[in-house]
């Protein structure tokens, strides 16, 4: 049974949460802020985290970057903000999804299922590639750069592989929300080039190697 820890310091929220997840077939922990959920990561394994981001004594964004140091299990951030900042700032801590309230709690477990789809199936396949100076390890999950190993958010993993895997391929954003994220975003586009930007950076010299199709998508190629 799928292990959940929800941490929220507003009771009504777990609550609900809780009895949605817990008729899907999960097992629920609640935590009641940051410091609650870390002693409980500490002690426990889950499958996934649902959290919120304003919270006493430690927010969650905080909460998070301390927990990826512990374990790395997917985490869902919760918030009455949508802002754009909040949910790049987020991505780049590591975090899987980002859930603006007020939400759907159908939606939310339909996307808890997809973290922890995601997080048991490994998109890596046994094998390497290569070129130049750079080195993608599906199965160890690392890239390295002249045999420096980059440092990647779950999320550009994820991004990378499947383009990589998809090698000159014309990838749709809509494909890509589909194959990487798991679900629609609504349209937003931007989720995409956001995470493309990051994993462009992060690339440094062999960021050219993920070509921009105007007003369809991206696709890798080792053309430069």
């Amino acid at each position: 049974m799928p292990r959940i820890l929800i941490v929220d310091d507003e009771d009504k929220i777990r609550e609900v949460v809780r009895e949605y997840a817990e008729f899907s077939g999960f097992s629920v922990v609640e935590a009641i802020d940051g410091m609650d959920a870390i002693d409980k990561v500490k002690a426990q394994d889950f499958d996934v985290i649902v959290m919120d981001i304003m919270m006493p004594r430690l927010d969650g964004f905080s909460a998070c970057k301390e927990i990826k140091k512990i374990k790395n299990v997917p985490v869902i951030m919760l918030s009455a903000r949508g802002e754009e900042y909040d949910k790049l700032f987020g991505f780049e801590l590591g975090i899987d999804d980002y859930v603006v309230k007020p939400f759907s709690p159908k939606e939310l477990i339909a996307r808890i299922r997809v973290a922890i789809k995601r997080g048991s199936s490994s998109m890596a396949s046994a094998d390497v590639f290569a070129y130049e100076g750079l080195e993608i390890n599906f199965t160890a999950r690392e890239v390295l750069i002249d045999g420096n190993k980059v440092s990647l958010t779950p999320k550009e993993y994820d991004l990378l592989f499947y383009l990589v895997k998809n090698i000159n391929i014309a990838l749709s954003r809509e494909k890509l929300l589909e194959e990487v994220w798991g679900y629609d975003f609504y349209g937003d586009d931007r989720t995409v080039d956001t995470h493309i930007k990051m994993l462009r950076n992060s690339l440094g010299e062999y960021r050219n190697l993920i070509v921009t199709l105007r007003g369809m998508g991206y696709k890798f190629e080792k053309v430069r």
